[in-house]
């Protein structure tokens, strides 16, 4: 007889049950490609959670923050760094650092800022958005796109163009990367035209180890930088803001004025700083994506080569692809008429060839046009 399925969640692990008889093997792995979010923290890090040194944060800092945030401000060469318990927040918080009501900032078509953060940008910071198409490349702007955009100064009745965002990686690019002389290019005229520059750099560790240069490089130029330690580095939850010293104590009173009185934060801090140690192996998930994404064209699928851990593979159907890959074990989310799949720590290397063989199953439904 058949069997529905239904997700079962083991404590070793996610499994999801064959269609068929259920027997002795009828159970296999999950293999969930919808975020590199979803990873779960290793035994290290909850070793670490447990025996943090704690203190309350509101009232005298907590010292594994404090410790965090130090760490995390030396790797991207700046003053100071400020943890916040989302890149949201940490962007919202640079957002009303920058602008002044009424505002507009600039940012890349698609850019996270833009479309994935709830308006926060207008509502909380008072910024109007302006999304710059992309230019040659998914994901790139160039600098004289924002020098033509931030206009000139003018009369008192002038809209004021105050901000600059990059996003080092284009998350709904497909994980691409702005590079080391791009980013230099553009900070350049942002200054030029007196614009403050925020780098949404959510994966800038991901940016770093594709190009071959240190975070710290890919900071240069930008007043703040906001950068995450649950994409990719396996943390649950958290995210850092970075800039000067001045910058970071008004931003912990933001941070404070938005719900983020964090006290005993030093627990999620000790999951961070384990986070950190995977920086040498973020190089690895790329291999993950490019093994992935050479098995799928030959399936027939067509799709650009990953730089990084993101991959846009486009179908006839997303929402029958999602079913289908769904019933194999495999979890994807979609951009626009593409699926999205990320690699990550939690994907064993070996995983991707098993990925590929139950893809094999439905490439043919997957890639045919659904009937009208």
């Amino acid at each position: 007889m058949d069997i529905k399925i239904q997700k079962l969640d083991f404590s070793d692990g996610e499994l999801w049950p064959r269609k068929g008889i259920v027997g002795n093997n009828d159970f296999m792995k999950l293999l969930d490609f919808r975020s590199d979010t979803v990873t779960k923290p290793s035994p290290e890090m909850r070793a670490a959670m447990a025996d943090a040194e704690v203190g309350d944060d509101v009232l005298e800092r907590d010292p594994t923050l404090d410790r965090l945030e130090r760490r995390v401000a030396e790797l991207l060469g700046k003053e100071a760094a400020l943890w916040t318990p989302t890149g949201c927040m940490a962007n919202a918080i640079a957002m009303m650092l920058h602008l002044r009501r009424g505002d507009r900032f600039l940012a890349s078509a698609q850019a996270h800022v833009l479309g994935s953060e709830l308006g926060t940008a207008a509502w909380l910071a008072g910024g109007m958005p302006e999304a710059l198409p992309w230019d040659g490349k998914p994901g790139r702007i160039s600098a004289e796109q924002v020098r033509k955009a931030a206009g000139s100064s003018g009369p008192y009745y002038t809209l004021r163009t105050a901000l600059l965002c990059l996003e080092n990686t284009h998350n709904f690019a497909g994980g691409t990367c702005i590079s080391l002389q791009d980013h230099r290019d553009l900070t350049l005229a942002a200054q030029e035209k007196k614009l403050a520059v925020h780098l949404d750099g959510a994966r800038l560790w991901h940016a770093a180890a594709f190009l071959k240069v240190s975070p710290r490089d890919l900071a240069e130029g930008a007043d703040t930088v906001s950068v995450c330690l649950s994409k990719g580095l396996g943390a649950p939850m958290g995210s850092l803001l970075v800039s000067n010293q001045d910058k970071i104590e008004e931003a912990r009173r933001l941070r404070k004025m938005l719900g983020g009185g964090i006290r005993q934060g030093g627990i999620m801090a000790a999951a961070g700083l384990v986070a950190l140690d995977y920086l040498p192996r973020i190089s690895e998930d790329h291999a993950k994506a490019s093994e992935l994404s050479v098995g799928l064209r030959a399936l027939g699928f067509t799709q650009e080569t990953p730089e990084t851990n993101i991959l846009l593979v486009p179908v006839a159907s997303v929402p029958n692809a999602t079913k289908l890959l769904k019933d194999v074990g495999v979890l994807v989310t979609s951009v626009g008429s593409a699926l999205r799949f990320i690699t990550h720590r939690d994907i064993e290397a070996g995983e991707i060839k098993e990925a590929l063989s139950r893809i094999r199953t439905h490439a043919e439904a997957i890639l045919a046009r659904p009937e009208v």
